[in-house]
């Protein structure tokens, strides 16, 4: 058992850990480039009665859940519904696929069946290499959809196959995934300033957010 100093010495660690790679991201304009062009063509997508379609595995799973979930929902301002559907949601969508046709194939064969050209799909996969985020990418540009590929430094096998890669300066997952959620919240914020302009919308009570 950890010793009250080695616990915290731990928790300072793992914090000063996050913000490293969060002042990373800040010294890399080109990524801060690539977010921005993302938040725009989310933007120009559900501006024109498209979707944007969010799926990873595991934790990424519950970080596309909850990012699709703050565009159907909201995220800050009192405004109209988004499009934004999480592919990981369907219990029955997923078994029956990953039954009949392979795990691999559970997110691709979604995007086959409901994406549309001009869609958007955001893909997070920590490791880069995930089989059914990489085969829901071919399938999506075939189809004419914008890729983005959510991913940590060793993903940049990532960039050859989707139009945008946002890519964490971080080789361990927790925090990789932890930068994941804040670009995704700033992801919602721009979409949000674009759509419907902060100041001719009712800022939602902080005490309402989850």
């Amino acid at each position: 058992m950890k010793a009250a100093a080695d616990v915290e010495n731990l928790v300072v660690e793992r914090t000063q850990e996050s913000i490293s790679a969060k002042q990373a991201l800040l010294r890399d304009a080109g990524m801060l480039a690539v977010i921005g062009d993302v938040g725009i063509r989310m933007s120009e997508a559900l501006r024109n009665g498209g979707t944007v379609f969010f799926l990873g595995n595991g934790g990424s799973a519950a970080d596309a859940q909850h990012l699709a979930a703050e565009l159907a929902g909201r995220f800050l301002l009192e405004r109209a519904p988004l499009r934004g559907v999480a592919l990981s949601t369907n219990t029955s969508s997923l078994t029956a696929i990953a039954n009949d046709y392979g795990y691999e194939s559970v997110f691709s064969r979604q995007i086959e069946a409901m994406g549309s050209l001009g869609d958007v799909v955001v893909g997070i996969s920590t490791s880069g290499t995930s089989q059914n985020v990489l085969r829901a990418f071919d399938v999506a540009k075939a189809k004419g959809l914008i890729t983005v590929g959510l991913t940590g430094r060793r993903g940049w096998s990532l960039g050859s196959l989707v139009d945008y890669c946002i890519n964490v300066a971080s080789d361990r997952t927790p925090c990789i995934q932890e930068v994941h959620i804040m670009i995704g919240h700033i992801l919602c914020e721009i979409v949000e300033e674009q759509l419907f302009g902060a100041c001719s919308i009712t800022q939602a009570n902080s005490e309402s957010l989850v």
